[in-house]
């Protein structure tokens, strides 16, 4: 990370010029945290935006799709505990009415407002209950609403998500902060999920969102809980220019550090939407290492973490690495199976252990093998349990050890290039079908 990008509080709302807040409209009448946030920039901004994959669409995403296409969005009115989708020309209307309620109150176009809903599919939204509490929703708007908004976008979340950066772009103060949801209906393919960023960065429309699909390619795009893709799934940024950097018009030194910055954040948050995946009892990180190419490194780790039969082993605590070229095996992702090996460890920042050596001679990686003694000493375990393409006489006891850990990163390094990448999952457990079986009802 660059010595420069340090954490700080305040998400959303800790760049300057953002406020927010959350209320209780209990739109699901057992509801009893609050549903309904509030973002705003006193300033008008810059946006972009990425989308769900799914051909259906909720009509929030329909609408934010049409509103952010100009690049221009000074607000977010978001809900849990109705999807909105599936909901026809009523639901279309509904998610207007949403908009031009936060947007009277705010004293802006319902055009420059980001719509965004989640929870059920397929019921009608009770859009009056928003409106008939946007005064309260407007008014409590501050610096600590993100404390209350965080909590109004989850649903089966069990903690709220939320993260901010600062760094210096043409010696100003730059701050990015982001909050998402996210625990079940998530896989691979754009935002697969609902977040909110908000900077104070000076950044043109193009290369705001030249930044924004590149972070996610390695961040968001990286994350797989069940293999479901929402109808809802929203990725949005907004800049609205308060830092006072010369704006961000081209690629070069600022436009690198932001990137950089952004991609800081949101790494932060795909972990962190990987480790809440419903029903989950561990974060499992797949590090690809020594591939072809940044896609195939891509490719093969997202294959991997989101192969059910491996998040399945992972929650039985079984290291059974089969499961892992299997997934590596149908990826359609060059790699050479002989030159492939498979790593269990206990911690997914022990980076500096596991790193390839320099090209030998035949110009392939040869890895650096850590002392065991060094590993206890920094509290790591770790099992190499494939070889080359061959099975390993590993320890299964301690292997089980390693998979017990709150945190286990399945790491597969490769003879094939230079390339590495990391993909975020779960285990898949029996919770996950209990939350899912009764989800509706």
């Amino acid at each position: 990370m660059h010595c420069d990008i340090c954490f700080i509080d305040g998400g959303v709302t800790a760049p300057k010029g953002f406020t927010a807040n959350g209320i209780l409209c209990k739109i699901k009448p057992s509801r009893k945290t609050n549903d309904t946030a509030l973002i705003f920039s006193e300033k008008p901004c810059t946006a972009a935006g990425l989308f769900t994959q799914n051909r259906v669409k909720a009509e929030s995403v329909k609408l934010t799709q049409k509103n952010i296409a100009d690049g221009k969005i000074q607000a977010v009115i978001a809900n849990s505990g109705n999807a909105n989708a599936c909901t026809g020309k009523e639901g279309a209307e509904n998610a207007y009415r949403m908009a031009k309620s936060a947007a009277d109150a705010l004293g802006i176009s319902p055009e420059d407002v980001i719509v965004c809903s989640t929870g059920v599919i397929g019921q009608q939204l009770p859009v009056e209950k928003i409106e008939r509490n946007m005064e309260s929703l407007k008014s409590g708007l501050s610096k600590k609403g993100h404390e209350q908004a965080r909590i109004a976008i989850m649903t089966t979340d069990t903690q709220y998500k939320e993260c901010a950066v600062k760094t210096v772009i043409g010696g100003k103060t730059v701050t990015i902060g982001a909050m998402c949801k996210g625990s079940g209906m998530i896989h691979i393919n754009l935002g697969t999920m609902l977040c909110f960023i908000t900077t104070d960065c000076a950044v043109n429309r193009r290369m705001l969102e030249k930044a924004l699909r590149l972070s996610a390619e390695g961040t968001f795009n990286c994350v797989s809980i069940d293999g479901d893709t929402s109808t809802n799934d929203t990725l949005t940024i907004m800049a609205n220019g308060m830092a006072g950097n010369a704006q961000i018009t081209s690629e070069g030194k600022d436009f690198d550090t932001f990137l950089e910055a952004l991609n800081t954040l949101n790494t932060v948050m795909a972990k962190k939407i990987a480790a809440d995946g419903e029903g989950a009892s561990r974060l499992i990180e797949c590090r690809t290492v020594g591939a072809r190419d940044i896609e195939s490194a891509r490719h093969l780790a997202k294959e991997i973490i989101g192969s059910n039969l491996v998040k399945a082993a992972m929650f039985g605590k079984d290291a059974n690495w089969g499961r892992i070229l299997c997934a590596m095996g149908y990826s359609t992702a060059y790699f050479t199976p002989e030159k492939t090996s498979v790593y269990f460890i206990s911690r997914i920042d022990a980076h500096r252990y596991f790193t390839p050596g320099k090209e030998d001679e035949a110009g392939l990686l040869s890895e650096k093998i850590p002392d065991n003694e060094i590993l206890k000493k920094d509290g790591i375990k770790a099992i190499k349990v494939f070889e080359l393409g061959v099975p390993l006489n590993f320890d299964e006891e301690l292997a089980k050890e390693i998979l017990k850990e709150e945190v286990v990163q399945i790491l597969v390094t490769m003879e094939d290039g230079n390339a590495e990448a990391r993909a975020w999952g779960c285990d898949l457990t029996y919770d996950y079908v209990k939350i899912n079986g009764d989800y509706r009802t």
